[in-house]
């Protein structure tokens, strides 16, 4: 047990009861807000959870389901296959791991997973659409194992895609890739979205603002958010610690969307090509380490 100062009987001037042989006033009086664990800033002024390793275990574990589950669906990603079919491998597989499909019933959504193709920005409903030859899918899954949370998605190619197709898929991987490699601590959340918006505006495409990434592991969406724009320097700085998704949505066209009449379903207005790529993203003490990884190479 520690011993409690007793600082009603300490004059401001006597050297501080800690041991620093700093004067009272100077020491444990008035502590530095810099002495103050960065959890606790953090908490209290971004409302940003840090996780503690046991925490950030649990969520690696979810990750590591997320990715087989992804793994478990690439193969089946072909013309003919309908979306409503990935879906209940999806949702089957979750449960027989001793997990939950996070996103099945969150705010009325209606399935397990999000399935999202071609013009379909994000959040596309499973059903009866199938797949075509030359289309481009993203599956974007999020399960909570042990009440911990990860998230992540890839967009997939079927069959023989057209030249528009692989070029929005491999500006959208490498725009993940921009984004990841600055995250650091001591860089900001602007920076993530500054590289990710002058990487694919370079490319002719365009960044969707509407929706961004977003702190993950506790619940499914946390804070910080992710914008994937924005300015260099800019928004929360980065701390070890902090998990959270990168998941650029980017546009062939412009960046302009239509929510459909079922309230989920993101479209592009112009009816363009639109991919995502997500990981979710732990900041280390030295840079970034991916919780849900996957090669991003083309």
């Amino acid at each position: 047990m520690k011993n409690k100062i007793d600082t009603g009987k300490i004059s401001r001037n006597a050297l501080c009861p800690c041991g620093s042989g700093k004067k009272y006033k100077r020491c444990c009086l008035n502590p530095p807000a810099s002495t103050q664990p960065s959890n606790l800033q953090y908490a209290k002024k971004h409302k940003i959870r840090i996780k503690t390793p046991e925490q950030i275990e649990g969520i690696r574990r979810a990750g590591r389901l997320v990715m087989d589950t992804l793994e478990l669906v690439a193969p089946h990603i072909r013309s003919g296959m309908t979306t409503d079919e990935i879906n209940t491998m999806v949702h089957d597989f979750t449960i027989q791991h001793g997990a939950i499909p996070a996103p099945l019933n969150y705010r009325g959504f209606p399935k397990s997973v999000c399935v999202s193709i071609n013009e379909v920005i994000c959040h596309g409903i499973p059903g009866n659409r199938s797949f075509k030859d030359g289309d481009i899918v993203n599956v974007d899954v999020t399960s909570i194992l042990n009440s911990y949370y990860a998230d992540a998605s890839k967009t997939f190619l079927v069959g023989n895609p057209g030249a528009d197709a692989l070029k929005i898929v491999n500006v959208c991987q490498q725009c993940l890739s921009e984004g990841m490699a600055v995250v650091k601590p001591g860089n900001t959340v602007g920076d993530i979205g500054y590289a990710i918006q002058s990487y694919a505006e370079s490319q002719g495409c365009s960044v969707v603002r509407e929706f961004v990434g977003h702190g993950v592991g506790i619940d499914f969406h946390e804070a910080p958010q992710i914008p994937h724009y924005g300015r260099s320097g800019s928004g929360v700085r980065l701390v070890p610690g902090m998990v959270f998704t990168i998941e650029p949505m980017i546009n062939l066209g412009k960046k302009e969307l239509v929510i459909l009449d079922d309230g989920w379903t993101a479209v592009t207005k112009d009816g363009s090509l639109s991919a995502q790529f997500e990981q979710t993203l732990l900041v280390t003490e030295t840079g970034v380490e991916s919780l849900t990884s996957y090669s991003l190479k083309p």
